[in-house]
């Protein structure tokens, strides 16, 4: 845990879930989102929904090209415990086929599970490591998809809980709550102030190690549980 009132640098990691809403949200905010962080020159990592790379080719082709890391986020956002083996399988192949076909990347190892079902389920693990594919978890959560989770809330909870979780500290937002792109101006010139640098998961030893599960969920800095 680390001292949140000092400012030795530490590393934070912003996680982005590309996904279909089913909350209320406003047009352009992934795209608002994006340009927010290339103005700030920040790279973070994306996990790509399969349908919703479909929908949306150029956005999802934009995520990569912009330097951001791309990762697999499951073709239909189901519960995966809820699936058969066969049916985990063909899910995650089908995502990665429409983001190596559509973003010209592979998102292997890179994998978030939907909802975070799963994360601490041993068969969808071993599934997921079959497909070459490990979970990646996060440290700090903040309900960005709660409709009530406006940007100022988002804002102070996360210069709050960031900086306490340690170094690295993994940041699960998504990408199309409006909340999520009011609070990002601030959230990255805050956490900067306060001596963070803003990287890749793919550039944190725990995740490159293979070691992706990040805290327990009853360890991350977090608000009340809630639907993800």
């Amino acid at each position: 845990m680390r001292d949140a009132h000092t400012d030795a640098p530490f590393r934070v990691a912003l996680t982005f879930d590309a996904e279909h809403p089913d909350r209320p949200h406003r047009a352009g905010v992934t795209e608002a989102i994006l340009d927010v962080l290339a103005a700030r020159g920040v790279t973070s990592t994306w996990f790509l929904q399969g349908r919703w790379v479909e929908s949306e080719p150029a956005l999802a082709r934009r995520v990569a090209t912009d330097g951001h890391l791309v990762g697999n986020h499951s073709f239909y956002h189901a519960r995966l415990p809820l699936l058969t083996d066969a049916g985990l399988a063909t899910d995650v192949e089908a995502a990665e086929r429409v983001i190596r076909d559509m973003v010209g990347v592979d998102p292997r190892p890179w994998f978030r599970c939907p909802f975070g079902a799963g994360a601490d389920d041993e068969r969808v693990l071993d599934g997921l490591a079959r497909l070459g594919y490990r979970h990646i978890g996060e440290d700090v959560v903040l309900e960005d998809w709660e409709p009530h989770r406006t940007g100022p809330l988002l804002l102070a909870d996360a210069l709050r809980l960031a900086p306490a979780a340690g170094d690295p500290a993994v940041i699960l937002f998504h990408a199309w709550p409006p909340g999520t792109l009011d609070a990002l101006p601030g959230l990255i010139d805050g956490l900067q102030a306060m001596g963070a640098r803003f990287v890749r998961i793919d550039e944190l030893e725990r995740f490159a190690s293979g070691d992706g599960a990040a805290l327990a969920p009853d360890e991350a800095a977090s608000l009340p549980a809630g639907g993800r």
